[in-house]
């Protein structure tokens, strides 16, 4: 038994390994080429990047190349919210640290309409949300589209100490129900979202659309 503890503890702490290093470890040479989550690089335009990709300008094929792996691309239209052009990709790695990750592609309305009623195949998930598959032609024009935003889902668990330690004090803190807390970081154009009973997720937006992922939050407390 003290074996298996013993064993278990060192899973967990190779698994939390690349949160909880230094920051100062974080910023090395050796690091930069990993496209960590906390590795957000303010550009001179306003714009920011991470993971390589600049949202509002990076497209698809840019998120294949720099995140790897097999992606399924379809529209995903829940019951009582706006559907959107979502690439998920099942398996990322970033150096030591792995996870999911969700791509939103820029689309307007009347684009998704089009894009639904020439998909291939329509699925319906237990939540009831349907998942348009896009046809073979949409696909391929798909690829250039740009990215909206990212969403990365890490495998290890994050608690409040690794989030500050890793990307700062937030300039706002919000509560969402008993669970959630965002913590919010307009300039980076990065929502960390803190689930006491589930996954964590790192939403990522150009800084100049930071309002799409703060007014829903603020707007759903009055």
């Amino acid at each position: 038994m003290k074996i298996f503890a013993a064993l278990l503890g060192l899973v967990i702490a190779a698994l939390l390994a690349p949160f909880l290093l230094a920051p100062e470890k974080a910023a090395a040479p050796q690091h930069s080429e990993q496209n960590l989550p906390w590795q957000i690089e303010l550009l001179p335009d306003g714009r920011s990047k991470v993971f390589g990709l600049i949202p509002g300008s990076s497209t698809l094929a840019d998120a294949r190349r720099s995140f790897g792996g097999s992606t399924q691309l379809a529209i995903i239209a829940p019951q009582n919210s706006a559907a959107s052009l979502e690439a998920y990709f099942e398996s990322v790695t970033l150096g030591t640290l792995t996870g999911k990750a969700i791509i939103t592609l820029d689309t307007t309305v009347t684009e998704l309409d089009l894009l639904q009623a020439r998909a291939a195949k329509t699925d319906y998930m237990a939540s009831g949300t349907k998942k348009h598959l896009l046809n073979a032609s949409d696909l391929a024009a798909a690829e250039q589209r740009p990215i909206r935003s990212i969403a990365f889902i890490p495998a290890p668990n994050l608690d409040e100490q690794i989030i500050l330690q890793r990307f700062g004090t937030p300039a706002e803190r919000i509560r969402q129900g008993e669970t959630l807390e965002h913590f919010l970081y307009p300039a980076q154009g990065l929502d960390v979202v803190l689930d006491s009973k589930g996954k964590e997720v790192l939403q990522y937006v150009a800084p100049a659309r930071f309002a799409s992922l703060r007014d829903p939050l603020v707007n759903r407390g009055r």
